[in-house]
């Protein structure tokens, strides 16, 4: 009970640090766009993926402009992102079978999501809980995990067993604003190295605070 009184006051604190976080920082107007983004945010920041989707989205339109778009050409537009030849590939394969298996489509169920080529539940969650406000999980961003381990909110290691620690702890209603508002303060507070515990709003909460 203690634990999960306190992930409710986490996320109210954090609601209170950060009133205008509403979900990804990353730019898209459709799902495909988002599915896109995501999966160029790989290792890359968000800010550097919307810089090179702000051109590549005018130039590929739909599943069936990346499924057949030239392997190298494709390479040389999203290069900016990092292991482009890697992020083309995984393109290109995900756009195919969405093509043909989907009708272009980018499904609404995490199950049929992370069945694409390069679509793992981390991606599935985000394009699900963004595009059509659907939550079935918790993206478990770098940030995620770092910051549930600090704050004792799970022992787990790997990924998919510390999301089912956060989904039994949080009330499914509360998973998308978890998620965001603690990626915004890992991002600008509890960072990787040095992480800011004196000025931190969670300290109080924080198991961790007094060993940084």
């Amino acid at each position: 009970m203690e634990r999960r009184e306190n992930v409710l006051k986490i996320i109210e604190l954090l609601r209170e640090e950060y009133p205008d976080v509403k979900g990804t920082s990353l730019n898209y107007n459709t799902p495909l766009e988002l599915l896109v983004a995501t999966i160029l945010a790989a290792q890359c920041t968000d800010e550097r993926v919307n810089e090179v989707t702000k051109e590549l989205f005018k130039k590929y339109k739909t599943a069936e402009h990346y499924a057949k778009a030239d392997l190298e050409e494709l390479e040389k537009d999203i290069k900016p992102t990092g292991f482009y030849r890697v992020k083309a590939r995984r393109l290109k394969e995900c756009c195919k079978m969405l093509a043909e298996k989907y009708n272009s489509e980018v499904s609404e169920d995490i199950e049929e999501l992370t069945k694409l080529p390069g679509v793992a539940r981390k991606t599935a969650n985000l394009v699900l809980s963004n595009a059509f406000n659907i939550n079935q999980g918790i993206a478990m961003d770098t940030h995620v995990r770092r910051l549930s381990k600090r704050l004792g909110l799970s022992e787990e290691k790997q990924s998919d067993k510390m999301e089912r620690d956060l989904m039994e702890l949080i009330p499914k209603e509360k998973w998308f604003d978890f998620t965001y508002l603690i990626v915004a303060h890992g991002r600008n507070v509890c960072t990787a190295r040095n992480p800011k515990c004196g000025e931190c709003v969670l300290k109080e909460l924080c198991p961790s605070a007094l060993t940084f």
